[in-house]
């Protein structure tokens, strides 16, 4: 053991994918930590992977119960696919069990006796076991046994100085039920986890939690998203940009069309995000789609993330426009991930994002659309913020993105967009439906270049069964974004075929 007078104490890692990283490294070891939260928010379920991955590690682990009987316990266990075997659990029963006459002399009864006689029971359980890792389960039994905040804070003080020395890792357990936070127990634990959940209008449960205290060593600081699934909890560390920075080589990505590569500039640069932006309908995901299957077949690998339109019609409609994404997918270069917003958290997300970088090994991201992306996160103020942190992780990797965001009207120069993301982006493709020669046609321009330079002319396009085409630049008209462009006379810039062609 470290000198207990300020020698740095080992961490003792939770086991708990991506806590650990929000802990950087782990609970320093042999302190009383308090982990509280809300009925529901995870606590048990946290408190149990605890005592398996010292389990996992030849600890001894210690699982006192006052609130929950070892049955229910065995049950959660068990409904993750888990065993308790090897881990000591100790019943502080209710008065009910003392009907059973085969009950164990382990077997206590918190409402018929005092306070200090279930602390000593807990007490003896701990120097016959010797555990390395003990959970306390919960602090509110305790809470109505002492009757008064002073004997309560006493006692929880007691306890504290019981384990000091006795090279043990400490969990109390709390329910919150004194109160959104409980001070008194606050003020004297060596570190404090708080386990939030919220359930939203529509959507599923969405849980979160942070490091409000913790003596002695740094933490990331804010909140973090976690689920619970089978398996037990995954916490999603709250990403910060500034970690993941790395060097690469500059290039660019082409579209494989010469004239959209005109108005970029050559193309989209190595490690830059892009926007698409335009109503419904004018081809923003093709566009997008088009920069994929041009990724894909250089070799790189590309990660769509679809919220709208479904994998099936995606497809379909790119196969019947000449755009080999099938192949792409077949061989694959190409992954594309349908996403449901209100089964997703925004720290969810953005984990799968950094999974498909980090693992997969993505060189391309395209985010399909930022609507969808804007209906999983709880409160819009933050999802500038969010963005930008993401935006600036992939840059700073070397991936490239494109996002995709649809625009409220049809027609017309003005455009109402759900959220202001122009800033976020080192370029922007505008796409707009205008009238000319009794048809509604489209157009694309590029109205933003960060860092180099770009074809400022309109240009109009079309879809068809071999692809994109991509017209000369609209030099004869004006007004082309307002949707009823005037004819200037002259020759330049003639208009694509029609429709039927």
């Amino acid at each position: 053991m470290a000198d207990p007078f300020g020698a740095r104490l080992p961490d003792v890692p939770f086991g708990v994918p991506g806590l650990d990283d929000v802990l950087i490294g782990g609970l320093p070891a042999n302190r009383v930590y308090l982990l509280e939260g809300d009925p529901g928010a995870g606590k048990t379920t946290l408190a149990l992977q605890f005592l398996m991955d010292g389990r996992a590690s030849g600890e001894v682990g210690l699982y006192v119960t006052l609130s929950e009987t070892a049955e229910e316990l065995h049950t959660v266990a068990a409904s993750h696919g888990w065993s308790l075997e090897g881990i000591r659990v100790t019943e502080l029963a209710t008065a009910e069990a003392s009907l059973s006459a085969d009950a164990e002399n382990t077997m206590f009864y918190p409402s018929e006796v005092e306070l200090a006689q279930t602390t000593d029971v807990v007490l003896r359980e701990v120097e016959a076991t010797r555990p390395s890792r003990v959970v306390f389960d919960s602090l509110s039994e305790m809470r109505m046994l002492a009757q008064n905040p002073l004997r309560y804070r006493r006692q929880i003080l007691a306890l504290k100085q019981f384990f000091v020395g006795r090279s043990c890792t400490v969990l109390l357990l709390d329910d919150r039920t004194a109160g959104q936070n409980d001070i008194q127990v606050q003020s004297i634990v060596h570190g404090v986890i708080t386990l939030e959940r919220r359930t939203p209008e529509y959507g599923v449960m969405q849980r979160r939690l942070q490091i409000i205290k913790m003596r002695g060593k740094a933490t990331r600081p804010g909140y973090h998203d976690f689920v619970i699934q089978k398996g037990g909890l995954r916490v999603f560390p709250r990403l910060v940009a500034s970690e993941h920075d790395s060097e690469y080589a500059a290039s660019m990505l082409s579209s494989g069309l010469p004239e959209l590569d005109l108005l970029i500039g050559g193309g989209l640069d190595r490690g830059t995000s892009a926007l698409m932006v335009g109503p419904a309908g004018t081809g923003k995901s093709t566009f997008a789609t088009q920069f994929a299957v041009e990724a894909a077949r250089r070799g790189e690998r590309v990660s769509m993330f679809l919220f709208d339109e479904g994998d099936r019609t995606l497809r379909a409609r790119t196969a019947g426009l000449g755009i080999d994404l099938e192949a792409q997918l077949v061989a694959g270069k190409i992954k594309i991930r349908q996403v449901d917003p209100g089964e997703l958290s925004a720290g969810e997300l953005v984990q799968l994002v950094r999974d498909e970088v980090e693992v997969h090994g993505s060189r391309l991201i395209v985010v399909d659309s930022l609507n969808g992306y804007l209906n999983a996160i709880p409160d819009v103020r933050f999802l500038t913020l969010q963005l930008h942190e993401l935006l600036t992780y992939l840059s700073q990797r070397g991936v490239t993105s494109i996002l995709v965001m649809a625009q409220a009207g049809m027609v017309g120069a003005s455009m109402a967009s759900p959220v202001d993301a122009s800033y976020l982006a080192d370029s922007i493709f505008v796409l707009r439906y205008f009238e000319a020669a009794g048809e509604v046609r489209q157009a694309i321009s590029v109205l933003k270049r960060r860092g180099g330079l770009h074809e400022r002319t309109i240009r109009e396009f079309r879809f068809t069964a071999q692809g994109i085409r991509i017209g000369a630049p609209l030099s004869a008209f004006q007004g082309v974004l307002t949707g009823v462009p005037t004819f200037l006379g002259g020759t330049g810039g003639p208009l694509l075929g029609t429709n039927r062609g």
